[in-house]
C-alpha cells in the first residue's frame, strides 16, 4: 500500500513538472509582447506617439533657445552692461561674479520663459499630463527659479575663481569643481530641496510597505522607512526613486503610483528604483558626469577662443576671466549638449536596462513590471525605431521592457512568477484583463490617458 501511494504521489509530482515544462515551452515571449503592445488602444497609442515625437523637437528649441538667449546678451552688449554694474557696486571679484551671476540667471529665465511656459504647461495641460493651475505652476516655477539663482551664482563664483587661478588647466579643476557641487546638490536634496515642492511623509502602514522594506534590507539599502510623496498634485505621472547620498539616502514613491498602481506593479518600480543603489548608478553617474564635463570644458576652451577672436571686442568681453563673457560659455555647453544627446542618452538607458534585470530578479513581478511599463504609453512612444532609441531614449522603450520582462518570466519554469495559463500566457492579454486600467483607453478631449509614467529621476526608472 505503502509502495503503491508513493508511486502515485511520485507520478502526480511528475506530471506537474511535465505540466509546467509543456507551459514553458508553449510560452513565447514575443508573442505575449506583442499581444500586450496590441492590447494598447489605437487613439491611445497615436496621442501617446505624438506626445513624445513632440518632445524631440524640444530637445533643439531648448538648445537654440539657450543659446540665442547668450548670443542676445552679447550682441546687445547687455552682458558686458551687467559686468559693469556689478563692477561697481563692488570691489570684490567674487561678489562682482555673484552680483552678475544673479542678473544673468534671471535676463536667461525671462528671455527662455517663452519656450518653458508652452513646454511645461500649455503643452502639459492638452496632452492631459499636469493637475496644476496656472497659478500654482507660476508659484513652483519661481520657486525653482529662487533655488536656481542661489546655487548656481554660488557655483558661479567658485567656477570663475578656477578660471582666474588656474591658468589653461582650468577645465580640469573645474570639473573637479563641477562634481563636487553635483554631489552636494545629491546629499542636500532629499533633505532641503524635494520637500519645497512636495510633502513627504512616511508610507501608510501595511504589507506592501513591508515587502519593500525587506527588499531594500535584504539588498543592503541603508533606509529604515519608505516615503511617499505627493505629486498627484502636479501631474499625473507615477514615479518613485532612491535618492540621496552619503548618509542621505531615502526611499520613496509618489501617491499616484500608490493609487494607480496594483501591488505587483509598485514592487517592480521598486525593485528596479532599489537596483540603482545596489549597482552603484550613482558613482557611475559622477564617473560618467566628471568625463563629461572635461571633454565639454574642453569644448568650451577651444570654442571661447576663437568666438571670443572674432567678436570679443564688439561684445566688450575682455578675456576668458571676465564674468561678462559667460554667455559664451552657456552658447559652448548648450551646442556641445546637443551634439552630446545620443551619447548621454545612451549611458543613461544603460543603467536603466540594467536596473529593470535588478528589479525582476528583485521582485519577481515580470507581470507587474510589463503592465507598468504599458502605463509609459503616456508619456514615452512604446515601440520605437531602433534609430529613434538610441538617439531620444533616455530609457528602454516600453516594447524593450515588456519582452525582456516576458523572457525572464519564461525562464522561471513553474516559478511563483510564472502565472501561466494552459494556453501558456498570463493574464494581461486574457479579455477579463483588458478591464484592467492599465488597458484603458484615452476618454475625451481633456481626460488623461491612463497609461502613467515612470519618469526618471528622474534619476527615475
Amino acid at each position: 500500500m505503502l509502495k503503491r501511494s508513493g508511486a502515485l504521489i511520485a507520478a502526480v509530482v511528475l506530471c506537474g513538472v511535465s505540466l509546467g515544462w509543456a507551459q514553458a515551452a508553449d510560452f513565447d515571449p514575443q508573442a505575449a509582447t506583442d499581444a500586450m503592445l496590441a492590447s494598447v488602444d489605437a487613439a491611445a497609442r497615436a496621442k501617446s506617439d505624438a506626445y513624445f515625437e513632440g518632445g524631440y523637437w524640444f530637445i533643439l528649441w531648448n538648445a537654440l533657445a539657450t543659446m540665442g538667449a547668450a548670443l542676445l546678451l552679447l550682441f546687445t552688449r547687455a552682458s558686458s552692461g551687467m559686468r559693469n554694474l556689478a563692477e561697481a557696486i563692488t570691489d570684490s571679484r567674487a561678489m562682482q561674479t555673484f552680483i552678475y551671476g544673479l542678473q544673468f540667471i534671471t535676463a536667461m529665465t525671462i528671455l527662455t520663459f517663452p519656450l518653458a511656459y508652452w513646454q511645461d504647461f500649455v503643452r502639459e495641460h492638452e496632452f492631459g499630463l499636469s493637475n496644476m493651475s496656472l497659478e500654482a505652476w507660476l508659484g513652483e516655477t519661481a520657486m525653482g527659479f529662487a533655488v536656481s539663482l542661489v546655487m548656481t551664482s554660488v557655483f558661479l563664483v567658485a567656477l570663475y575663481g578656477v578660471i582666474r587661478r588656474a591658468g589653461e588647466a582650468w577645465w580640469l579643476w573645474a570639473t573637479g569643481l563641477t562634481v563636487s557641487f553635483f554631489v552636494v546638490a545629491i546629499a542636500i536634496s532629499p533633505v532641503f530641496i524635494a520637500p519645497l515642492f512636495n510633502e513627504y511623509k512616511p508610507m501608510r502602514e501595511g504589507q506592501l510597505k513591508e515587502e519593500i522594506l525587506a527588499m531594500a534590507r535584504a539588498n543592503g539599502v541603508p533606509a529604515d522607512d519608505v516615503y511617499e510623496f505627493n505629486a498627484s498634485r502636479q501631474s499625473k505621472r507615477i514615479s518613485a526613486n532612491v535618492s540621496g547620498f552619503l548618509g542621505t539616502t531615502r526611499i520613496s514613491l509618489n501617491d499616484n503610483l500608490l493609487e494607480r498602481g496594483t501591488p505587483a506593479e509598485v514592487k517592480a518600480v521598486m525593485g528596479h528604483e532599489i537596483g540603482h543603489y545596489v549597482l552603484g548608478h550613482m558613482n557611475e553617474i559622477i564617473l560618467t558626469l566628471a568625463v563629461l564635463a572635461a571633454v565639454a570644458f574642453f569644448f568650451v576652451d577651444i570654442g571661447f577662443g576663437t568666438l571670443h577672436a572674432m567678436f570679443g571686442r564688439m561684445w566688450g568681453v575682455r578675456d576668458f576671466g571676465d564674468t561678462a563673457g559667460l554667455p559664451i560659455l552657456v552658447f559652448t555647453l548648450a551646442l556641445f549638449g546637443l551634439l552630446a544627446t545620443p551619447i548621454t542618452n545612451s549611458i543613461t538607458r544603460t543603467n536603466e536596462a540594467e536596473a529593470d534585470i535588478f528589479g525582476l530578479n528583485a521582485a519577481r513581478e515580470p507581470d507587474g513590471f510589463a503592465t507598468i511599463a504599458l502605463k509609459l504609453a503616456e508619456y514615452r512612444k512604446l515601440d520605437p525605431e531602433p534609430w529613434e532609441e538610441f538617439v531620444f531614449y533616455d530609457h528602454p522603450s516600453g516594447r524593450a521592457r515588456i519582452h525582456m520582462a516576458m523572457q525572464w518570466k519564461a525562464g522561471q519554469v513553474g516559478g511563483e512568477a510564472m502565472p501561466m495559463s494552459i494556453e501558456g500566457f498570463a493574464a494581461p492579454p486574457a479579455p477579463d484583463a483588458l478591464a484592467h486600467p492599465a488597458f484603458a483607453p484615452f476618454e475625451g478631449e481633456g481626460e488623461p490617458p491612463a497609461f502613467q509614467d515612470l519618469p526618471a529621476s528622474d534619476t527615475n526608472r
